[in-house]
């Protein structure tokens, strides 16, 4: 449930076998919120839950698994410019030195990063069916960057795009990966909606930096994973504080723990801060990211618990039957 200025925004899940009265019950519901003093609007958005049977649950898991691949961890933002992509990618090495076999997929179609980060253009290779990730700092990686020129512009309508995503997901020869990273463009639009339904995601991750104007956009982007029924393990904040390097003040340049605010308000956990730093910049630029050069950094560190909090969220997440959203 979401209140500010006296407008009130909540999800009400219902059993589906009752959703012949859902319009009627959110008609009542409103009725008798609206009367309460200081109230100016209600916004409710009706869910039903599916009842499945175990054996019809496990089917859906199992159409909804990509082949070679354990767990899903997606990570998004509402809007761009707040450092995902860095994050990404530093997300996947730092879970690669825990231990696992990890991958990371660029999802943004129009924008790809993950090739500059990686520092590759090498072409992906194919046995005739699927195409081969790229090895990088022991990663399988993909993106549609390897695919296309970098100075050209991807001038395609939303099925084009959701095509696109849909093979670079499902047709790579994934390989024994426990976590495949997806790095997702931002917004709240056709890529994130499509992965929703085409594969299982073990958890979604939220990356904001402290101001109020990424906060706003973080809370939707939160908000439509819990909407399509995809747990929310938390929220980073990105560029949370700058420390100088010659006098070693900290300057809180977007403000400093905004986002930790906003997940105590959303009520998910506040993941950590990875800081606006220099040495994460150059190292993003080089194409050799600061979990893999510099991995006793305090930056890597902040990374590594990161890592670690994401990776027992997961084991503990169990993924629940399938939403509807009731129009």
């Amino acid at each position: 449930m979401e209140i500010s200025n006296g407008n009130i925004q909540f999800t009400l899940e219902i059993d589906e076998k009752f959703k012949s009265v859902a319009d009627q019950l959110s008609k009542d519901i409103e009725k008798e919120i609206l009367e309460l003093q200081g109230v100016n609007s209600v916004s409710i958005i009706l869910t039903a839950h599916k009842s499945l049977t175990a054996k019809q649950e496990t089917e859906i898991i199992d159409e909804k698994r990509i082949p070679g691949i354990d767990k899903i961890i997606a990570v998004a933002s509402g809007k761009g410019g707040v450092g995902k992509s860095t994050t990404s990618i530093n997300l996947a090495i730092s879970i690669k030195n825990l231990g696992f076999n990890v991958g990371i997929l660029d999802a943004d179609i129009y924008g790809p990063s993950i090739p500059k980060l990686v520092g590759s253009t090498q072409k992906p290779q194919s046995d005739g069916k699927m195409l081969i990730p790229i090895e990088a700092f022991g990663l399988q990686v993909m993106s549609i960057g390897f695919l296309v020129a970098e100075e050209s512009p991807t001038i395609w309508r939303g099925p084009m795009v959701i095509s696109a995503f849909t093979q670079l997901l499902t047709q790579v020869a994934w390989k024994n990966l426990d976590y495949l990273i997806i790095d997702l463009p931002p917004g709240t639009g056709d890529i994130q909606l499509s992965l929703s339904q085409k594969a299982n995601v073990s958890g979604s991750v939220i990356v904001s930096t402290p101001q109020d104007l990424a906060l706003i956009d973080a809370r939707k982007g939160l908000n439509m994973f819990r909407k399509v029924d995809i747990p929310v393990l938390g929220i980073i904040e990105n560029m949370s504080y700058f420390i100088c390097p010659s006098c070693n003040e900290q300057t809180n340049i977007f403000g400093n723990g905004g986002a930790k605010k906003e997940a105590e308000k959303l009520g998910v956990d506040f993941l950590g801060a990875i800081p606006l730093d220099t040495e994460i910049r150059l190292t993003s630029d080089q194409g050799k990211p600061i979990t893999e050069t510099n991995i006793n950094t305090p930056q890597s560190e902040q990374y590594k618990l990161i890592a670690q909090n994401i990776v027992s969220k997961v084991s503990n997440i169990k993924t629940s039957g399938p939403k509807i959203i009731i129009d």
